[in-house]
């Protein structure tokens, strides 16, 4: 059928046809496809790794961890930090195979009071291929257990990456409002590496469900065993330090001694001496003096679960 417009039809039509491609370019969610859609059988037929992998948000996550890993200064440092990143294994392990070290280390954590409710055979999660193989994907664990922050296939992607965003931002802000300049390599890396060990404690079981995490000297047993990680893959003590701040910061005694504990405890696992490697100072009873800036950094930066939490429940 024929259809005739006239001239103000036509300018009525291109002034709406504009109108949508000025919301297109101001709100580009606009332009894009809407999502397709997967039933409840179409995710319950799907992996851990295949639901990370098919999420928009996660794998945008996982792009800009890898993309900001990048720009560590250090190359040895990257070197690390992208390693752990392709593989988080927890190479930690390695020595706690001998019988002999798994129950003195087991000993010396239980005489100091970091252990509850753990036996010998089970202080550590479980390894299923020997510590040279991660348990899963960083890509594809968990942020935290159910209840918490971000505990779905992707969760610790997403949450690192928003906590790295609000590090960034502080390092940016003391920048460019004081002057003041961080170590912004300690920075990326502290909270990088601030949960390595969430793949291998909330590794997902048969049933699809993730497994409860334990409680290693007073806090989740992820955050000292992702510190001891970094001590036996060799990173720097002020990064180690920093990256221990995560869960509190050195601003009074009483916080302090929590960040000391967990460092302590790190210590025990990876099998060295906390002093000797610049992760205390002398004595053992404080961080390294002068305390810095990068530790406040990460424990600040690690504050997405003031929103994430409340939403998960």
């Amino acid at each position: 059928m024929e259809r005739h417009f006239d001239r103000r039809q036509f300018l009525e039509l291109g002034a709406a046809f504009g109108a949508v491609l000025a919301a297109q370019a101001v709100f580009p969610v606009l332009a894009k496809a809407a999502p397709a859609q997967k039933t409840l059988a179409d995710c319950l037929a799907m992996t851990p790794v295949q639901m990370a992998d098919a999420s928009p948000k996660v794998q945008a996550s996982w792009k800009y961890l890898r993309e900001t890993a990048a720009t560590i200064a250090d190359p040895k440092v990257r070197a690390v930090v992208q390693a752990i990143l392709d593989t988080p294994a927890p190479t930690l392990a390695a020595r706690l195979a001998d019988p002999g070290n798994r129950a003195a280390v087991y000993e010396e954590l239980a005489a100091k009071g970091y252990l509850k409710d753990a036996a010998p055979d089970t202080f550590l999660p479980p390894l299923a291929a020997g510590p040279d193989a991660a348990p899963q994907p960083f890509r594809s664990a968990p942020g935290s257990g159910y209840q918490s922050h971000h505990s779905y296939p992707g969760g610790l992607a997403t949450h690192t990456a928003c906590n790295m965003r609000i590090s960034l931002s502080i390092f940016d802000a003391y920048r460019d409002v004081y002057g003041f300049d961080l170590d912004r390599d300690a920075v990326i890396v502290s909270q990088m590496l601030h949960d390595l060990h969430k793949p291998w404690v909330f590794q997902w079981g048969e049933t699809g469900e993730s497994r409860t995490e334990k409680t290693l000297a007073g806090t989740g047993e992820h955050h000292p065993l992702s510190v001891a990680e970094s001590i036996v893959r060799g990173l720097p003590a002020p990064m180690i330090v920093a990256q221990a701040c995560a869960h509190n910061h050195p601003g009074s005694a009483k916080d302090e001694a929590e960040v000391v504990g967990w460092i302590k405890a790190a210590a025990i696992v990876a099998g060295v001496d906390p002093v000797a490697k610049g992760l205390l100072a002398k004595g053992g009873g404080t961080l390294p003096e002068p305390r810095r800036m990068e530790g406040f950094v990460c424990h600040l930066g690690d504050h997405d679960w003031v929103l994430s939490v409340p939403a998960a429940k």
